[in-house]
């Protein structure tokens, strides 16, 4: 083992210099799942460190266990516990101190922050109770943030008791929350930590709990096509070996493919540093738009292109969420892209020009179950909505200016259609007390010589609430079809049809009252 694990009585460790930083920690721009995965870095390395001693102990099939538990109840605790060989009392004045760099940098514990800084970010009040293997003591040390930082505390007591010289593990307790996970937090909490340890997961050396659920990583398919020059070609894997150096010891190694069937909110790649996910979990790709375009553009690598690349020699965030690249971004930009799409396997000329859908299979179970959800909401609610719906009058689309709403995001657009110059302005609203999904005017006096509509969308629709509410990849089709049908009536008024705005008037009702249940 690389520090004592002598039994000696350890009666305070200290966590001086720089006691006044632990206040402001709370203040870092930490992500939940960042800040949870110190913790399982730190029991990585600590089995990494003595693997050996606890094989010889436990037998070669032995896997470290690491579970999260979260209480979501006000005002929240969060535990994190693991099987790993703890923290040995050798390790005490380092482990406890800000700052305070370990002696050997080259795996996953690097700059002496990790434990301290998430405890801090989640916690005002936190204890860590941890037991050595091949010790005969446990110990516990507890952190009040408020009254270390009132009485410019510079040691803290450890509290310690018998235990069995095999036993091994840590326990860090943090208490009243600043940050309590809930609700959808908790889904993408699970999604990132199972992204961040997939390389640990796959090779069966870590078991991860959230809870009494085990994360697992979900391999995405890959597209097996002939190149979209050949249609009548064989059939290839298009996932290709990414390896090359950019010198001055960066290096990148790893793979390019692309998906099927295609997953906007899924593409873009995964960046590794000594296999631990750095930057690129869950809906969060690495899409640099040198590769995968604009978010607003229409690249389809945007829809498949994915991949694992492990980059060595380049420095990363204190807080371990994003590279530091320094000058080296660009070039390593311009070395990947002509990787992807070199002769051999043309990554990005076959993500660009194939057109393909998802297998039948696939197709028919999802139309099947969305049919099915559907069918029994519109059996269950329109007997008793569509009476009321259809009795009401025809109404015109409005030419008045849309009231003044709170929004979440708008924009403005031109473009112009048969020679005449058309100016959409369009905006998601955030008013709970909008009773319409969809809402458009069309003035009847130009701006500037353009033909105007205004379209808004609330976000605050229990429609959106049930289906779209945080993910781009949720609301952008509705937002689309939304966009539709309001140009549709606009071109619908044009043509002379008389009480245009009734079918759209219609559809927000059926939708308020029956198609937002889930």
């Amino acid at each position: 083992m690389s520090e004592s694990n002598s039994a000696a009585v350890l009666e305070k460790v200290s966590i001086r210099p720089g006691v006044s930083i632990l206040s402001v920690l709370r203040h870092l721009n930490y992500k939940p799942w960042f800040a949870l995965a110190e913790f399982v870095d730190n029991a990585i390395q600590s089995f990494v460190e003595n693997r050996e001693a606890l094989q010889k102990l436990h037998g070669s099939d032995w896997k470290l266990k690491v579970t999260v538990e979260v209480d979501t109840s006000s005002p929240g605790r969060i535990v994190i516990r693991d099987n790993a060989s703890g923290i040995l009392p050798g390790a005490f004045p380092r482990a406890f101190r800000p700052a305070v760099v370990p002696p050997d940098r080259s795996g996953l514990s690097e700059f002496g922050m990790g434990m301290k800084s998430a405890a801090c970010w989640f916690s005002p009040r936190w204890q860590v109770r941890t037991k050595a293997l091949g010790d005969s003591v446990e110990r516990t040390v507890k952190f009040d943030i408020d009254r270390i930082v009132e009485d410019e505390i510079e040691e803290l007591d450890i509290q310690e008791s018998p235990a069995n010289k095999n036993d091994h593990y840590t326990e860090i307790s943090l208490d009243d929350l600043h940050h309590v996970p809930v609700g959808r937090s908790l889904g993408k909490i699970k999604e990132h930590l199972a992204d961040i340890y997939r390389c640990f997961i796959r090779e069966g050396v870590l078991e991860l709990r959230f809870g009494t659920e085990v994360l697992t990583y979900e391999e995405p398919p890959v597209l097996s096509a002939p190149y979209f020059k050949d249609a009548t070609g064989p059939a290839q894997l298009w996932r290709k070996e990414i390896n090359f150096e950019l010198g001055d010891g960066l290096a990148v190694r790893g793979f390019a493919a692309l998906r099927d069937p295609g997953n906007y909110s899924r593409s873009g790649f995964a960046l590794f540093r000594k296999k631990r996910l750095i930057e690129g979990s869950g809906e969060e790709g690495y899409r640099p738009t040198m590769i995968f375009g604009t978010s607003g553009s229409s690249s389809y690598a945007r829809l498949r292109l994915f991949g694992e690349l492990h980059l060595e020699g380049f420095e990363v965030s204190h807080t371990k969420d994003g590279f530091r690249w320094d000058d080296n971004e660009e070039p390593f930009l311009e070395l990947l892209k002509e990787h992807l799409d070199s002769d051999e396997l043309a990554l990005l000329r076959q993500c660009e020009n194939y057109r393909s859908l998802a297998s039948k299979k696939d197709r028919t179970q999802a139309a099947t179950k969305a049919l099915d959800r559907t069918g029994d909401v519109i059996a269950d609610t329109m007997p008793q909505i569509l009476p009321g719906v259809a009795e009401q009058p025809p109404v015109e689309t409005t030419s008045d200016p849309l009231p003044s709403q709170p929004t979440l995001a708008k924009r403005e657009l031109s473009f112009d259609f048969r020679g005449e110059p058309w100016l959409v302005r369009i905006e998601l609203s955030d008013d709970p007390g909008e009773g319409d999904w969809l809402s458009i005017s069309d003035p009847e006096n130009s701006e500037g010589g353009a033909d105007i509509i205004d379209i808004r969308l609330s976000m605050a629709h229990p429609f959106m609430v049930t289906f779209a509410q945080t993910e781009a990849g949720d609301i952008e089709p509705l937002l689309r079809v939304a966009a539709a049908l309001a140009i549709g009536e606009k071109l619908a008024r044009r043509a002379g049809v008389k009480s245009a705005g009734t079918v759209r008037r219609n559809m927000n009702e059926i939708l308020r009252e029956a198609l937002s249940k889930p």
